[in-house]
């Protein structure tokens, strides 16, 4: 799908293109930023969650390219996706090059998602500037999460949490910023260390209690809103089971269908995908032998108001937010305009 820009769009690229003149030489260096310095530069809970709002809502009124990602698996267990996106209203163009490999932790000491962002100048097409992707990644998944659990379920009083890595501890963070009304955050690992770890990290800033449960099953019975951010295999694990599903729950996977019985998909009253093309793609590459359940929307038309989502106290609603690269480029961009402000960053030659 291809976007053409307003008159007004236009004059947007060409006033950023004259003031990137100010700070850069264009078209023969460009702005060098480490994951420490994005994180330097980089928003806050807060901000990210307007900056990924903001992204989804172009998606969903369509203002946005944003080819379906592509990828390579030298191993059986591993993806590299290569993610373009173009967002007009953020002046945001570029392109993220990630890579995940579960088993570097243990046996690497190196972590298990690392990447690169490219962003363009709009006018010229020239690169402006070259940063690593992982953190800003950390950061927008969550958000997506929490606003999609907000749009779909905002008096939710429970919300439950399958993996407590680093994205686990994310999402207990920024859940709490949307789901107002939380009473009880439930959370379930394998490694129980894993569980006393989130605990640890968020104890500063989440007040509620955080409860640890002995089985998968236990955390579905006590969460009307759930997530899961573990691993992303074409075998589907089945760990939650469809029986133990109950109306009015909110299912918000991050790992597509892996985790959770295919079944539970087809059970549900709306399913609904942060994109369509992106989760097409997964199902021709296998990773939904069954294809894909009837689609509703996209999360993004619902926090756009083009769709109501959950109409009923009783529905069940599954929304799988795999990750869109809009997210990633308009989160680029806001750290590299703040970098550019605050000369953080080192200028390379081209």
């Amino acid at each position: 799908m291809s976007y053409e820009a307003t008159e007004a769009q236009l004059k947007s690229f060409q006033a950023q293109h004259e003031y990137l003149k100010t700070k850069l030489d264009l078209g023969k260096e460009l702005l060098w930023l480490t994951q420490e310095e994005c994180k330097t530069a980089g928003p806050t809970i807060d901000e990210t969650l307007e900056l990924v709002k903001q992204a989804l809502i172009a998606h969903g009124k369509k203002a946005y390219e944003m080819p379906a990602k592509i990828g390579i698996h030298p191993y059986p267990d591993v993806f590299y996706h290569a993610m373009p996106a173009y967002v007009p209203d953020n002046l945001a163009c570029g392109v993220k090059w990630i890579e995940c490999y579960p088993r570097n932790p243990k046996e690497f000491n190196l972590p298990q998602t690392t990447g690169l962002l490219i962003l363009n100048d709009i006018t010229t097409g020239v690169p402006i500037t070259v940063m690593d992707s992982a953190w800003l990644t950390a950061m927008r998944t969550p958000a997506v999460t929490a606003l999609a659990a907000n749009a779909l379920h905002p008096d939710a009083t429970t919300f439950g949490m399958f993996g407590c890595g680093i994205q686990g501890v994310a999402h207990v963070r920024y859940i709490v910023k949307t789901l107002k009304n939380l009473e009880k955050i439930y959370i379930y690992d394998v490694r129980d260390e894993t569980m006393d770890q989130l605990i640890e990290e968020v104890k500063a800033e989440v007040t509620i209690p955080i409860i640890k449960v002995s089985s998968p099953e236990e955390l579905v019975k006590q969460s009307e809103v759930m997530s899961s951010a573990t691993v992303i295999l074409k075998d589907t694990l089945k760990v939650v089971k469809k029986e133990w599903i109950g109306k009015g729950q909110t299912i918000l996977p991050c790992d597509l269908n892996t985790f959770w019985d295919p079944e539970i998909c087809y059970m549900a009253d709306k399913y609904i995908l942060d994109s369509k093309e992106e989760h097409e793609l997964f199902a021709d590459m296998g990773y939904f032998p069954d294809g894909l359940a009837p689609v509703a929307c996209e999360t993004g038309e619902i926090l756009a108001g083009l769709h109501p989502g959950r109409t009923s106290k009783d529905e069940i609603i599954v929304c799988s937010n795999v990750g869109i690269s809009v997210s990633d480029v308009v989160m680029g961009q806001a750290i590299f305009s703040k970098a550019l402000q605050e000369g953080i960053g080192r200028k390379l030659p081209l």
